[in-house]
């Protein structure tokens, strides 16, 4: 990490000269290939794999892609690309839906694939310590025979290093909470190629500033993650979970709420509207009612789930809502949630050869049925197909407008409910976006809900920790 005295004599013109020339390109690819060999990949076909962004972004490929196998081999790439000014960027699964991956100024893609052991697991203690390769579904399935779970679940099978890089979400939130306040500590690759550990395995410490949270949703920007402590939990001695309609999202929303406010510990609640619910049909053949849903789950003891589930049923009826149909087969549990999971492929069922847009916000959970209610509005007046699900048990909605990237005036319409959309967030004490990230297209949001002065630390501590704007450059902050 570079000392004070270097950071506070570094301006900016310090900065490497983006895009890298082709001889700087030249020479860490020949560094690169002496160091790993056949784990360089340079072909067309994996470079644009790799700038990949699951969504209309264009993709922007990097000049190289290399398969570390270990902390210290990442530290040895990001030395060679330092000395050379090269951007570096880190890959994990490849499912960041702003543009995390793509490569504007070209560089050398660092893929955490091969990065797969599981370091430790201390039962006793309730936390683990993967690598950054190792994805949410093989941890669990590590740790299902001890008893215990990870339970952050985005929906995509990502990579835990990915999932901390973007403060990752996902259904379980409204009970276990979010990426940030289940890592433990990280090992992370600073811009120099240092290696830092920002933490202790202990649950508390007022041991020096939080470099932790610092580098929790920072999307590779600050520093490389290459090893995660996380928090574990113990598998629920039972869990009920089911679908209840609702005749509007509204209904659904404020039963949310309610559900929420009453105290009622539910694990999750997931928002699917009508136009989503076709999509899950076709592409899940679920077979259910094609109206707006909730499905929402229930962990505790035998009895407590049970009785969750019926003060659910009551509070669903008080709006509308009904019958609340749950199941405890785990085979039943699996088909629902992995139809609620597949909702991004399925709403291009909706529409096929169309691009997906896919975006979110969140806002306070008071407030949560006005926004969705006007967001579903303003998607029928501006004549777009644009689904919405959400995590509303914390506020948090995504909408997946369905575009012909060939007709501009329905690509003019879709930006122009995507920025309505997020000031219509901000507006209501919200963020422009829950867990997607920042990444490319959310940037020109930030100073609207951080505030200049705000953005302008954040610049500063980029340019403290990344003077030559190497890590994943053209992201968060633009220097």
């Amino acid at each position: 990490m570079p000392s004070p005295a270097s950071v506070l004599q570094a301006p900016v013109a310090c900065a490497a000269e983006l895009p890298p020339s082709p001889q700087a390109i030249a020479a860490v690819t020949e560094g690169l290939a002496a160091l790993f060999g056949n784990r360089l990949v340079t072909s067309l076909a994996v470079r644009q794999q790799h700038g990949h962004t699951l969504t209309w972004i264009p993709n922007q490929p990097p000049d190289a892609v290399v398969y570390p196998q270990s902390t210290e081999e990442v530290a040895s790439i990001v030395k060679l690309c330092a000395a050379h000014g090269v951007p570096v960027i880190a890959f994990g699964t490849g499912t960041s839906l702003e543009g995390h991956v793509n490569a504007p100024y070209g560089g050398v893609c660092i893929d955490m694939s091969q990065m797969k052991q599981v370091v430790a697991v201390h039962a006793e203690d309730l936390d683990c310590t993967v690598e950054a390769g190792v994805t949410r579904k093989e941890l669990n399935e590590h740790l299902r025979d001890q008893g215990l779970f990870f339970p952050i679940d985005p929906g995509a099978d990502a990579s835990l290093g990915g999932m901390a890089a973007t403060r990752a979400s996902g259904t379980n939130a409204v009970r276990y909470g979010t990426m940030k306040d289940n890592v433990i500590s990280l090992t992370a690759v600073m811009a120099d190629g240092a290696i830092v550990k920002t933490a202790s395995r202990a649950r508390k410490s007022s041991a020096g500033y939080d470099l932790t949270r610092l580098l929790v949703g920072s999307e590779g920007t600050l520093g490389i993650i290459t090893e995660v402590t996380l928090k574990l939990h113990g598998i629920p001695e039972a869990i009920s979970a089911g679908v209840c309609p609702f005749p509007s999202v509204k209904a659904a929303c404020d039963a949310t709420i309610m559900t929420i406010q009453s105290g009622l510990p539910v694990a999750r609640i997931e928002l699917v509207d009508d136009v989503m619910m076709r999509g899950v049909n076709l592409h899940s053949r679920l077979g259910l009612p094609e109206t707006t849903m909730l499905f929402v789950e229930f962990h505790g003891s035998e009895e407590g789930v049970k009785e969750q589930a019926e003060r659910f049923g009551e509070i669903a009826a008080e709006f509308g809502g009904g019958p609340f149909d749950w199941a405890t087969k785990p085979e039943d549990r699996s088909k629902l949630w992995q139809a609620r999971h597949d909702a991004y492929w399925a709403a291009r069922a909706l529409r096929p050869g169309a691009e997906s847009v896919a975006t979110d916000v969140c806002v306070p959970i008071s407030r949560l049925a006005d926004c969705v209610d006007e967001t579903k509005r303003d998607i029928e007046a501006s004549g777009l197909v644009a689904p919405i699900v959400g995590h509303v048990g914390d506020g948090n909605f995504h909408t997946q407008p369905l575009v012909d990237l060939a007709d501009p005036d329905e690509v003019a319409r879709c930006e122009a409910f995507i920025d309505r959309l997020v000031k219509r967030a901000l507006a209501m004490g919200g963020t422009c976006t829950g867990e997607h990230g920042v990444g490319q297209k959310k940037m020109k949001y930030l100073t609207i809900e951080h505030s200049p002065a705000a953005v302008a630390t954040m610049g500063l501590i980029k340019r403290s920790l990344d003077p030559r704007n190497i890590l994943n450059p053209g992201k968060i902050i633009a220097l």
